[in-house]
């Protein structure tokens, strides 16, 4: 990054504020320009909210569990007051599972101190608010002179400036730049417009240039190389790993149980399986013990399912068939039951699969 002088900054953030007053994208937990004008402060449970689900997620998946969220928790309190068991039911199927975990007791922490603290220092203290998100409800919730960094921004930056760190392990420099453009003057309005001219002009594929307000001083663009940045680390191939569901169904529904609360998919329910590994079973090893070997299982369409650090390969079993003891760990889950149960995607994808093999058996 070339050495620019605060002049410089302050015309950076003038223009961008500019193109954000008439292009901010409406957003059902942001509160608008002319709004913000007018005297209007955003919510800090709603910022913070979006900002959780946000995180590897995408707007356009985000904006129905945001609305069904409030609509059932419409205060910090609501959510806090609420049992692990019913937040993790109403985040199935938007992923990474942990951040449900830590938004519950999140919550619980906030509400217990009485209310969001209103500096960097107090929200990196509450449990899963990490460097990005601390910064973002700082600077647009409590207007605090902080620029949020997540992928947007970083994109926006190495292109304003090209800068040739590599991510992820160019985090502290991007950082380091986006500090430049601090300042006390609508943080939070500036924040947001960094996410936004990522989002919509400074895009991966083919930027929009010709519409961003920062053309005339991206070195990128001059250069003809905004598409070339940022840099990224060579990717590692992603492992695979195996294993094997069976999904039993009787009268009572299906036979499930909890994930251990720490670690993937921690606290939802999962059926009968056998552990994740890096080769796959053999015939011979498919067997649950208990579950009923005399029963006609039958073999359903495999599932792939994709994780952030590796690709999950499940053979799937099914069988309807009366439970005559039940397993210990387990319990049944009424059919009428499974869309407002804590069932992450992967299990989701795993019982259809199931059910669609034993109406054709």
């Amino acid at each position: 990054m070339r050495a620019s002088a605060p002049e410089t900054f302050a015309d950076l953030r003038h223009q961008l504020l500019a193109w954000y007053d008439v292009h901010a994208r409406r957003l059902p937990w942001r509160v608008s320009p002319a709004e913000g004008k007018a005297g209007r402060r955003p919510d800090p449970y709603h910022v913070w909210l979006s900002e959780i689900m946000l995180q590897q997620t995408g707007v356009v998946t985000v904006k129905p569990y945001f609305a069904a969220f409030l609509a059932r928790y419409p205060r910090l309190e609501d959510l806090a007051a609420a049992p692990l068991d019913d937040v993790l039911g109403l985040w199935a199927g938007l992923g990474y599972y942990a951040r449900a975990r830590n938004l519950h007791a999140g919550a619980q922490e906030v509400a217990s101190l009485g209310g969001f603290p209103a500096s960097l220092t107090g929200l990196l203290m509450v449990k899963g608010i990490g460097p990005y998100t601390a910064a973002a409800v700082a600077a647009i919730a409590f207007d605090l002179p902080h620029v949020p960094v997540d992928g947007n921004v970083e994109r926006v930056l190495s292109r304003l400036w090209l800068i040739d760190a590599a991510l992820p392990a160019g985090k502290p420099v991007f950082r380091d730049a986006a500090s430049k453009l601090e300042d006390t003057h609508r943080p939070g309005d500036f924040a947001q417009a960094m996410m936004d001219l990522g989002a919509t002009i400074c895009t991966p594929r083919n930027p929009a240039c010709g519409l961003c307000p920062w053309a005339g001083r991206c070195a990128g663009f001059a250069q003809g190389v905004a598409a070339d940045y940022p840099k990224k680390q060579a990717k590692k191939p992603k492992p695979v790993r195996f294993g094997v569901a069976f999904v039993h169904q009787d009268p009572k529904g299906i036979l499930v149980r909890r994930r251990p609360t720490e670690g993937l998919l921690g606290g939802m329910l999962e059926v009968p399986s056998l552990a994740w590994r890096d080769t796959p079973y053999e015939a011979s090893e498919i067997v649950i013990a208990d579950l009923h070997r005399e029963a006609h299982w039958t073999e359903c369409a495999p599932i792939r399912h994709v994780f952030t650090h590796f690709d999950l390969r499940m053979q799937v079993f099914a069988v309807r068939h009366r439970l005559v003891q039940s397993l210990e760990g387990y319990h049944h889950l009424a059919l009428d039951e499974l869309d407002a149960a804590a069932i992450p995607s992967l299990m989701q994808k795993i019982i259809a699969s199931a059910f669609d093999s034993l109406k054709s058996a």
